[in-house]
C-alpha cells in the first residue's frame, strides 16, 4: 500500500509553525519591584541623584566632595578695615584744662593774651567777696552781666538790689576756695569754681591792643 507525503509533512511542520506564531514569554520583572514585602518600586526621576550618591555641594566639582564628608561652611566675611584717613581724636585748645600748676599764666597768654591782668581782677574780686565789700565787688563786674537761668543784670544799681540772690552762699564759697594757679582756661575765658563765675576781657580799641578784664558771669 502506497502513503500520500503531504499529510506527512503537514504533521511534521505544524508544531514548528505553531512555535513560531505564538507570542514571546514576558522577561521576568524586577525581582525588587516584584517582592511585595518591599512595597511597590518609587521611580526616580532623571536627572536626580539615587540613593546613596554624593551630592557635591553648589560651586565645587564633584571631585572635590568625598562621599560622606559634610560640605564647607562659606567663609566667615573679613571684618572692614578703618576708614583710611580718618584723623585720631585731639583736645580741643578750646575746651582743655590749663596744664599744671605754675603755666596757667602761659595757657592764659596762648588762649586769651593779658594773664597779668587776669590775675590782678581774678585777686580783687575774691577778696572784695570774702570780705563783703559790694562796692568793689560791683568795680570787677561787667554789664550787661550774664546770671542764672540765662537773665542778665543791666547795671551796678540792680545788682546791689539782687547781691544776696546773686552771690548765694554756694557761689561766695566756690570763689573763696579757687587758686588761681587751677584755674580753667579756654576761649570763653577764665572759669572760677565749676562755672559759678566767668572772667573775660573786651578790647578797648579797633586793633584789640588794650583790653579790659572783667567778670562777665555769675551764676
Amino acid at each position: 500500500m502506497r502513503l500520500s507525503r503531504t499529510p506527512l509533512l503537514l504533521a511534521l511542520a505544524s508544531p514548528l509553525w505553531l512555535a513560531a506564531c505564538s507570542p514571546s514569554a514576558p522577561p521576568p520583572a524586577d525581582t525588587a519591584a516584584a517582592d511585595p514585602a518591599q512595597g511597590p518600586a518609587t521611580a526616580i526621576p532623571e536627572g536626580r541623584p539615587t540613593p546613596g550618591e554624593t551630592v557635591p555641594s553648589s560651586g565645587l566639582s564633584p571631585d572635590a566632595v568625598t562621599a560622606g564628608s559634610p560640605a564647607p561652611d562659606a567663609a566667615a566675611p573679613a571684618p572692614a578695615p578703618a576708614s583710611a584717613g580718618t584723623p585720631a581724636p585731639t583736645t580741643d585748645p578750646a575746651t582743655a584744662a590749663a596744664p599744671a600748676n605754675g603755666d596757667v599764666r602761659q595757657r592764659i597768654d596762648q588762649v586769651l593774651g593779658d594773664a597779668a591782668q587776669y590775675e590782678a581782677v581774678f585777686n580783687a574780686f575774691q577778696k572784695a567777696v570774702n570780705g563783703g565789700d559790694r562796692a568793689a565787688v560791683v568795680e570787677e563786674v561787667r554789664f550787661p552781666l550774664n546770671i542764672a537761668n540765662g537773665a542778665k543784670i543791666t547795671g551796678p544799681g540792680e545788682f546791689q538790689r539782687n547781691y544776696e540772690r546773686i552771690l548765694t552762699p554756694a557761689v561766695r564759697k566756690a570763689i573763696a576756695a579757687q587758686k588761681f594757679d587751677d584755674v580753667m582756661v579756654n576761649q570763653q575765658g577764665v572759669m572760677i569754681g565749676d562755672g559759678q563765675v566767668w572772667l573775660n576781657g573786651t578790647c578797648l580799641d579797633q586793633a584789640c591792643s588794650r583790653t579790659e578784664v572783667k567778670v562777665v558771669t555769675i551764676q
